[in-house]
């Protein structure tokens, strides 16, 4: 038995007519209901990205400024100033002069309004404020009137310039007549060929990258960067090396380090000195107790038997604190250096790191007078008397070769040359100063 239903044609055309009004509604709804979303979220937006403008009135920042350090009558004395600056007046103007004319981003100009921009001075200020004391950004917003995403870039751009511009001069290797003088002060110190001592720093870096840590983290936990440095009695640092991990230690550090790079390829002065009667032609670094025993490292002795050694190991060890000093004035000076690097980028903590070397010696070379713990004139202008000298007569430019590289590397790394040296200047300092003295 078979059934069958029949729709007439009305009820076909009410439903037709139903699903349609059915799904235009739905979709009117629907649209309605997107397009309020979208505004919505498009007027967050726009209120999330528009930036409060602030009228810090910088051109009563510039007078104040002006008239608190660089006028005529300033409100605040050099002695202020130097500890503010880090530096004296007229190497600060020396700096903001070269900055202004040869640096984009410190020239002073106009905007459409005929308005005039921060001055040198503003932008100079507010980068050594945040490098001296290690501030944050925005510290010097009140008094400079200078805002903080323009102070960072004020910050970036000047430790940019102090390395176009200062760079070459005064993060170089020692001339001949550096050398020269270095020789003469080592010899008058009872340590004849002695250049300098070597050490490492690290630098804590606060925001590392979290996939980093374990590369960059020993002992505290806390990731650091490494800075291996040579200075002089001066405070001068001749070698900065910085980047390598934390994990590292001062031998492994030395690994990577190119501070033998010019000897090895030949561009290095020849060095001749004499100790003991005998004569040596490789100059060398005071260094603690965890460097090699390499002709051109010496250590001090850790157990002294004898008053000889005694004598030796106070003298070297005494000479040896010159990096140390300079490794402490660097982090008193620039409490950037000092505090927990903030920056993400290495490479933009490398360059604060090089730009204050740089102005450390800077700082340095106008007030060396002031560092030296003794009277370097009795032979800085009398006659020559020492062994110590440098062939100005040594050429090099001549070509080297993989045989002449090796040759040199293991002249370097040579022990017996490092243990008969060292004998030598154990008997030279009892020699000089161990006849008839108080050793304490």
């Amino acid at each position: 038995m078979a059934s069958s239903s029949h729709n007439t044609p009305e009820e076909v055309e009410d439903f037709d007519q139903y699903f349609d009004n059915y799904c235009n509604q739905y979709f009117d709804q629907t649209f309605e209901e997107l397009a309020l979303t979208s505004a919505v979220q498009e007027d967050t937006r726009k209120k999330r990205k528009k930036r409060v403008h602030i009228e810090r009135n910088r051109e009563e920042g510039d007078v104040r400024l002006w008239n608190d350090y660089f006028s005529d009558t300033p409100t605040y004395p050099q002695n202020i100033f130097r500890r503010r600056f880090r530096m004296n007046k007229p190497l600060f103007m020396r700096i903001v002069d070269r900055f202004s004319n040869e640096v984009e981003f410190f020239r002073q100009k106009k905007d459409a309004l005929g308005r005039l921009s921060l001055s040198p001075l503003q932008k100079c200020t507010a980068a050594i404020r945040v490098l001296a004391y290690g501030t944050a950004a925005d510290a010097v917003d009140e008094y400079i009137r200078i805002g903080e995403t323009t102070t960072r870039s004020c910050v970036e751009h000047f430790v940019d310039g102090i390395i176009n511009l200062f760079g070459n001069e005064y993060l170089r290797r020692p001339t001949p007549a550096d050398l020269q003088r270095l020789l003469e002060v080592g010899e008058f110190r009872g340590f004849p060929g002695m250049i300098g001592s070597i050490d490492c720093m690290h630098w804590e870096w606060k925001n590392c990258p979290t996939a980093w840590k374990g590369q960059y983290s020993r002992g505290s936990g806390k990731p650091t960067i490494v800075l291996e440095a040579v200075a002089s009695y001066d405070l001068w640092i001749w070698h900065a090396f910085f980047g390598p991990p934390g994990t590292l230690n001062d031998i492994n550090v030395l690994d990577r380090s190119p501070v033998f790079d010019d000897i090895i390829q030949g561009q290095a002065p020849q060095v001749t000195f004499s100790v003991n009667g005998r004569d040596y032609h490789l100059g060398y670094y005071l260094t603690d107790g965890i460097y090699p025993k390499w002709a051109t490292f010496i250590q001090s002795i850790s157990m002294p038997q004898g008053p000889k050694a005694v004598l030796f190991a106070q003298h070297q060890e005494a000479v040896r604190k010159d990096v140390e000093r300079a490794f402490g004035v660097l982090q008193a000076r620039f409490g950037i250096v000092k505090n927990p690097a903030l920056f993400w980028d290495k490479a933009k903590i490398g360059k604060i790191m090089r730009a204050c070397i740089i102005l450390h010696n800077m700082i340095v070379e106008d007030e060396r007078a002031g560092y030296a713990h003794f009277n370097v004139s009795e032979f800085e202008h009398g006659e020559e008397t020492g062994s110590s000298h440098v062939d100005l007569d040594y050429s090099t430019d001549m070509p080297t070769n993989i045989a002449n590289m090796m040759g040199v590397r293991t002249r370097i790394r040579d022990r017996q040359m490092h243990q008969q040296l060292k004998h030598d200047l154990v008997e030279h300092l009892w020699s000089k100063f161990g006849r008839g003295e108080d050793n304490n």
